[in-house]
């Protein structure tokens, strides 16, 4: 199996950046030969600078690769040390020594990986409820007047006067009493009794009057003068707009009640990772107010949008809220287990030498020999990469 090089410390780029420095090095040394003519070194002669890559190409003065790799230097007497092929590099033993370079077999393994992402703790939108009377009012009394109040299914939030809810009640309860007057009647006179009060029932029923107060309304014949909002979820109250004794007009919101017994996480997951999120996986959250705690839950959605400023594509989980310890605007740590299918060849990502265009490995061919070979990547974990 072929060794591929692999510098502890910036991947194959370490090698270039010492080589230029020894050869410095070189160059002082020569310079300090000279300017001291009785030390008796010999100075070494440059031939020309070759390409850093072992390419066919060589140059009588320092220049650099389309990579931005220095030429490296040789000189006169260095011809027998030289690779045997011009693609390959020699590195001597004291420099991989010195630059941490070590190799690993290029292997088949599983490319096991958790996608790590930030997120943060928001309401079920389906679980978000606004009071809102369709018709125009005064806010008469307030039962809830506190924002952050935990409410019950059913309980009393406030009541309203209006006018035009008085003379709407009214109406039904004159027909209703029509439609008793003229049960013996029958014909024309009848029938459209019996339109009118459906139609001041059915307008009351638009408005939203249980069917409690139009059984009350029923039987009494008396118009109430407020009407009592109740809370149509159990929940807590996060939007209170209601004062007593305001107007409101048709349509406006005046209370605005969740259901925080299941929340969202929505995390910003990278768009490289985000081909390995799969629907249903299930996800471990952590939250910095409880870091001894884990929570689970289950991706529900992918957004179809990505953000192009972060590279980022929001990623939604449901979890399950007992207690109420998960808040809205919490900040939450996702971790999402992704399994490979397949074994694949694989490489350090660590031994990869990216330029942008492309990707270059340098395999060991003896000790102190690589050759640098192009390369394409696949899919990755947290230390390798798959090798296409």
């Amino acid at each position: 199996m072929a060794m591929v090089a692999v510098a502890v410390i910036a991947a194959g780029s370490g090698y270039w950046l010492g080589h230029q420095q020894g050869d410095g090095g070189a160059a002082v040394t020569s310079s300090a030969a000279n300017a001291s003519g009785e030390s008796g070194k010999k100075v070494r002669k440059l031939l020309h600078y070759r390409n850093p890559m072992g390419l066919p190409d060589t140059s009588p003065t320092p220049k650099k690769d389309p990579m931005g790799m220095d030429y490296i230097a040789v000189y006169e007497g260095e011809d027998e040390g030289e690779p045997a092929s011009a693609n390959q590099i020699k590195i001597s033993t004291e420099k991989i020594q010195k630059l941490g370079v070590r190799t690993e077999a290029a292997q088949l393994r599983s490319l096991d990986k958790t996608v790590r992402a930030a997120g943060r703790i928001e309401p079920d939108e389906r679980r978000i409820y606004a009071i809102s009377p369709k018709f125009e009012g005064y806010v008469e009394r307030l039962h809830v007047n506190v924002t952050g109040q935990p409410v019950s299914k059913g309980q009393a939030l406030f009541e309203v006067y209006s006018p035009e809810l008085v003379s709407a009640q009214r109406e039904y309860a004159i027909a209703a009493e029509g439609v008793e007057a003229l049960k013996e009647a029958g014909g024309q006179a009848q029938t459209g009794m019996q339109q009118l009060a459906e139609a001041s029932l059915q307008r009351l029923k638009n408005w939203d009057i249980s069917e409690e107060q139009v059984k009350a309304l029923s039987k009494s014949g008396a118009a109430k003068r407020t009407l009592t909002f109740r809370s149509p979820v159990s929940g807590i109250v996060t939007e209170k707009k209601a004062i007593q004794g305001m107007r409101f007009m048709p349509g406006e919101a005046l209370y605005q009640v969740a259901d925080l017994s299941s929340v969202w996480v929505v995390a910003d997951v990278f768009e490289q990772d985000i081909g390995l999120i799969k629907l249903g996986a299930l996800a471990k959250v952590r939250i910095n107010a409880y870091p001894d705690k884990q929570f689970e839950g289950k991706v529900s959605y992918v957004y179809p949008t990505l953000n192009a400023t972060t590279r980022t594509v929001p990623v939604r989980v449901e979890l399950a809220n007992p207690g109420l310890l998960l808040k809205p605007a919490m900040f939450a740590q996702l971790e999402l287990p992704v399994s490979a299918k397949n074994a694949v060849v694989t490489v350090p990502i660590s031994a990869v030498i990216d330029s942008g265009t492309r990707q270059i490995v340098l395999v060991q061919l003896v000790e102190g020999r690589f050759e640098p070979r192009e390369v394409k990547l696949g899919a990755r974990s947290e230390n390798h990469v798959q090798r296409t």
